[in-house]
């Protein structure tokens, strides 16, 4: 499928920062999904960025980011700071919501590992904002005390060699009391390296906000 797209690299000011910020935009694009990547990682994930050109067959938009600068990244601490993340998260998010071209985009989260986390606070933070929210191998358990609060229809990604992360998916499926789901897929690790397992993985994710950010249109 040929799909014309806009690219753009975007400096977002914030309050405090100006973070890095990659944003593709397919032609007539159905919702815009935010990537909240997994501590020592970035905007140039090549996992992320993978499943991103997955959303995009799909006319899904996609905006992936640095969450912090490269001087906060050098401190480990930093890394695993959920409030600052989520902070950051949601600044973005409000960025997004009043630049010209994604302003009136359903949005929806994408989260990895420990930014699975960030991104499902900032979903019960915004409500019915958010239209969907997908974690890869997350951590959703970090986010605990916020999970009942999340209304945005939840899709919880775990490789069946991850034991330890289905375990803590397992107790966040319980607390979540939006649409939720949660899948396991076969034989992969943590970081989904097997073949064919990532490619699962952004297939899955792409259907769930296919159909969850075109509803908000």
């Amino acid at each position: 499928m040929s799909v014309a797209l806009t690219n753009n690299t975007l400096d977002i000011r914030l309050k405090k920062v100006t973070l890095k910020g990659m944003l593709f935009l397919p032609e007539n694009a159905l919702g815009l999904v935010i990537f909240s990547h997994g501590s020592g990682s970035s905007r140039l994930s090549p996992r992320n960025n993978y499943v991103a050109e997955i959303l995009q067959k799909k006319v899904l938009g996609t905006f992936l980011f640095d969450l912090l600068t490269e001087k906060e990244d050098r401190i480990y601490e930093t890394r695993f700071n959920i409030d600052l993340l989520t902070e950051r998260l949601i600044e973005v998010t409000e960025w997004l919501q009043q630049y010209g071209p994604t302003k009136n985009l359903p949005m929806g989260y994408f989260g990895a590992s420990t930014g699975a986390a960030s991104a499902l606070r900032a979903a019960a933070f915004y409500g019915d904002a958010v239209g969907a929210v997908v974690s890869r191998g997350g951590r959703p358990d970090l986010a605990m005390e916020d999970l009942a609060k999340v209304k945005a229809p939840t899709l919880l990604l775990v490789g069946g060699w991850d034991h330890m992360v289905i375990e803590l998916n397992e107790s966040a499926y319980d607390k979540l009391r939006c649409k939720r789901k949660l899948e396991i897929i076969p034989e992969a690790s943590h970081l989904f390296e097997e073949p064919g397992k990532l490619k699962d993985v952004a297939e899955r994710s792409a259907k769930w906000f296919f159909t969850w950010l075109t509803l908000k249109k």
